[in-house]
């Protein structure tokens, strides 16, 4: 974790798993009022070289399936890039790595 300003850090790591895997995690966060919140954020599951999946906040107005968790969402298979899912678990006002951990050592691979 490394400041960007008087109310602004940014946290990056991995975390790996026994079952293979590997989260990438990026979180820019803020406290104006002594409450951090999670600004933008990125998360990477991977195994080996290859990407699994991830969930990232970009808006998509355009895809109305997401609209329900604006804008959450995750990136799946196939074409993963372009195939998203909302993603409810997420959110800006509270931690998000206990779900993904949990998330990622449920995964039966």
């Amino acid at each position: 974790m490394y400041r960007r300003g008087a109310r602004i850090a940014v946290l990056t790591g991995q975390i790996y798993f026994h079952n293979g895997c590997r989260l990438e995690i990026y979180e820019q966060l803020q406290s104006e009022t002594g409450v951090v919140l999670i600004e933008q954020y990125g998360y990477e599951v991977w195994r080996g070289n290859e990407k699994l999946y991830w969930y990232d906040p970009q808006p998509h107005p355009h895809i109305p399936e997401l609209a329900e968790n604006h804008p959450h969402h995750k990136h799946v298979p196939p074409d993963i890039k372009h195939n998203r899912v909302p993603a409810p678990e997420l959110a800006f006002e509270r931690p998000n790595l206990s779900f993904l951990i949990e998330e990622i050592m449920a995964l039966d691979i």
